[in-house]
């Protein structure tokens, strides 16, 4: 029995032993993962993400770079230029001057080609084209629906100036206010809709003049949201269809400067309801100029001041189809930019031919 007992309690130590090495070998193979992971979490957050600094230091779609966005396909940048018409320089037409204007261009937005161009890239007040920039933040950051009181901030603008004959406790919704920016050229509704929809009118400007520096508008500075003159509120014919051309986007800008005119049902301060109508400002909606045959007018925006003379942009097609953009800046009279806006709609025809 002695014996016995000493076989079994030999036999128990080296059981022991083995189990005791086994679990030394279990938990040494566990804290070499425990390191390994450590590692690897070492490599992960401190070492990788100073590489992924040095090696992307900046986002390639940065309006600084010249580059809007990347084609996701190819992974290819695509240029800020893509989409858009191009011109450094004058573009010449044959049989075709601005003589009564300062600057023109006519652009097929189709093509993506510019027809003709004079003095574009030339810095000049713009009077009420400065309200396409304003429908474009408008658009972009407000809401359509919102109802808006008119207040004094709204009211304060020069009566004999271009307005909506908006009155104090009235009440719009920004869509309708947009409607009356775009086609009746209201000033005061320029500055009831910066004041709403930038929180103060100083803001919306500010708001104005980034939107300008992200589409590439870089010859733009903006002082209002209503165009009245100010010797630090100018831009450029090739700007202008730069704003324009973003505005295009959005339904509400294509279809307002289209009408000719726009019925508004809106309260005044005692919840009563009324009607007014606005009308179009341009010659081409009053009959008072017609364009060539051949060109039908969508639509565009106008702008008169003393110091910026008259001023036009248009929309336009040809009977293919074909969308033209075409722009005149201070010309001396009325009569001569629309007879010299039909010299520009006249290259659009004389191309189908």
């Amino acid at each position: 029995m002695r014996c016995t007992d000493r076989n079994d309690l030999r036999t128990l130590r080296a059981r022991e032993r083995k189990r005791q090495k086994a679990n030394a070998i279990l938990m040494l193979i566990l804290f070499i993962c425990l390191i390994c992971l450590l590692a690897m979490i070492l490599y992960r957050f401190v070492f990788r993400s100073h590489e992924i600094e040095i090696t992307n230091p900046y986002d390639i779609s940065d309006v600084c770079f010249g580059v809007m966005e990347q084609a996701s396909s190819e992974g290819k940048a695509v240029p800020f230029t893509d989409g858009l018409c191009v011109t450094a320089e004058d573009v010449s037409a044959d049989g075709v001057s601005l003589d009564y204007a300062t600057a023109g261009a006519i652009m097929d937005l189709t093509n993506d080609d510019v027809l003709f161009a004079q003095n574009v890239h030339e810095q000049l007040y713009p009077a009420s084209l400065t309200k396409i920039m304003t429908a474009l933040v408008a658009l972009k950051y407000g809401n359509l629906d919102d109802e808006i009181f008119i207040d004094e901030i709204a009211l304060d603008i020069d009566p004999e100036s271009s307005v909506c004959y908006l009155e104090y406790g009235d009440i719009y919704t920004l869509r309708q206010l947009i409607y009356g920016l775009l086609i009746a050229s209201g000033n005061d509704a320029g500055n009831a809709i910066a004041n709403h929809v930038g929180g103060s009118i100083d803001n919306f400007v500010a708001m104005m003049n980034q939107e300008a520096a992200e589409i590439g508008a870089t010859n733009t500075h903006f002082s209002n949201a209503h165009g009245l003159q100010d010797e630090n509120h100018y831009t450029t014919p090739y700007d202008i269809y730069l704003m324009f051309n973003e505005a295009m986007k959005y339904d509400v800008f294509t279809d307002a400067i289209n009408k000719s005119s726009y019925v508004v049902t809106y309260k005044d301060s005692e919840g009563n309801q009324w009607e007014r109508t606005w009308s179009a400002t341009s010659y081409y909606f009053t009959g008072y100029a017609a364009a060539p045959e051949g060109i039908s007018v969508y639509g565009g925006k106008t702008g008169t001041t003393d110091e910026a003379g008259a001023c036009l942009s248009l929309l336009s097609k040809d009977d293919y189809g074909n969308s033209y953009f075409s722009i005149i800046m201070q010309s001396q009279t009325k009569d001569d930019l629309y007879s010299e806006m039909n010299e520009l709609l006249s290259i659009a025809v004389k191309k189908q031919l």
